[in-house]
């Protein structure tokens, strides 16, 4: 017995052993990329590569308020730490100056640096992964050839030891990134299949519509799920459910009204606020209208996600109530004082200058922070080429304490025919740390 037991303790440490060596292994090792040989032959453009760099939002994350293009410096706060974008200027000490295009694209793909370093999946390579040789050829040349190299050093991230070790993440992609290019399906037609490729690559959508798991990974990156892009909790904000939900996500809206938002920032249905209105801002006010058409038609074709999604159902209740002088809650007084003129009684809001609520997908999301956001700091439209005028709401963090707060989003929720839970004072106070609105 007793020979037997040491046996199967030598077998343990010896598995275990394999496995140590196993995870070293691959933490260490960098990995081989997969380029079409045809690239090798292909000249590069430049010119598309500017368009690539558009449509995947680049200069949007690596484009420090009043710094230079591309730099770097743009702070991510994510749940471990705080994260800095890179500078990827062709500087050749501080950017990609050095890089080879099989370094560019293993960077892009499978989220590893030249020297083996692995990145934080907050840079979202999990979605580039799907982007064709060609579109990546291209944005590198247009990287090296036209963006101006800037001698900026990159900003190391603030994480606590240890999740500061790199050497996980190997695990971390083994388990959850599907290092997979896309792969157009023969049942749609091209321009579904064009706007799922940006979609689900290039813009990166579900990099923050996605929910994520306990490890931070998306649940979905192909679409073949209803958690695709269905709403998500990111960064402190609330990405809005695209599916075809007609509560809290684009049910109701038309391929155009998409089009409209993507282009403008705005539509009589709602307006790009928070990270979404620096997206309009920086990529896809700039996307040409065959673009912007495929990624509208794709996300018309989703269906509806599963499981517990507020509700829309026109209701003018609301409105005989104040027409009545019967509104009195604390919520229903305080969006006359300082909310009406704008967004009106009714809850429609004035066309395109002051969204409406009533319906609205980010009033009634799962997760109220971005609406709570916009209450407490306000928020300001992207200026366009379509819609100049960046309209502009004050935030009223200074005016209202966490509990009135709570109740004029709980009231917005429920009001007009919306029907989304309660906003709890508790989670006001959340967002109000996090934006230092004190």
């Amino acid at each position: 017995m007793k020979f037997l037991g040491r046996l199967m303790a030598l077998m343990l440490l010896a598995i275990v052993a394999v496995g140590i060596y196993g995870v070293w292994n691959l933490a260490t090792t960098v990995p081989p990329v997969a380029i079409a040989p045809a690239i090798a032959q292909r000249q590069p453009d430049a010119a598309h590569g500017k368009m690539v760099a558009i449509l995947g939002d680049c200069a949007g994350c690596h484009t420090a308020p009043g710094g230079e293009p591309y730099a770097g410096g743009v702070v991510f706060a994510i749940p471990v730490g705080t994260l800095y974008s890179t500078n990827i200027t062709p500087d050749p000490d501080n950017g990609i100056g050095k890089y080879q295009f099989a370094d560019f694209v293993r960077l892009m793909r499978l989220g590893v640096a030249p020297d083996g370093r692995r990145v934080y999946p907050a840079m979202p390579y999990t979605a580039y992964a799907k982007v064709s040789d060609e579109d990546l050829q291209d944005l590198f040349a247009y990287l090296r050839e036209q963006v101006e190299p800037v001698p900026h050093a990159s900003r190391a991230a603030e994480i606590s030891w240890p999740l500061t070790m790199r050497w996980p993440l190997a695990v971390w992609n083994l388990a959850f990134h599907k290092a997979l290019p896309f792969v157009p399906d023969a049942t749609h037609d091209a321009e579904w299949n064009r706007g799922a490729y940006l979609a689900q690559g290039l813009a990166h959508c579900g990099t923050c519509h996605t929910p994520r798991n306990f490890a931070f990974a998306e649940r979905d990156t192909d679409g073949s799920s209803f958690a695709y892009l269905s709403g998500a909790s990111f960064a402190g904000t609330a990405p809005i459910n695209l599916r075809g939900n007609e509560g809290d996500g684009l049910g109701r809206w038309s391929k155009e009204d998409i089009v409209q938002l993507l282009k403008s920032g705005r539509n009589p249905h709602s307006a790009a606020s928070g990270p979404m209105a620096e997206v309009v801002g920086f990529s896809t006010q700039y996307w040409d209208d065959a673009d912007l058409s495929a990624l509208a038609a794709y996300l018309k074709s989703l269906a509806p996600a599963l499981g517990d999604h507020a509700v829309f159902s026109p209701d003018e209740t609301t409105l005989k109530t104040y027409l009545d002088g019967q509104a009195t809650s604390t919520g229903a007084r305080i969006f006359l004082d300082s909310c009406s003129a704008c967004h009106r009684l009714n809850g429609q809001g004035a066309m395109t200058a002051f969204p409406g609520l009533a319906g609205n997908p980010m009033v009634q999301s799962r997760d109220p922070a971005s609406l709570i956001e916009v209450i407490l700091a306000g928020s300001r439209l992207p200026s366009t080429a379509s819609a100049p005028s960046s309209m502009a709401m004050p935030g009223f963090a200074w005016r209202y304490d966490d509990t009135e707060v709570a109740a004029l989003a709980s009231f917005i929720r429920s009001a007009w025919g919306n029907h989304a839970p309660p906003v709890l004072p508790g989670q006001v106070t959340d967002v109000r740390h996090r934006l230092g609105a004190e």
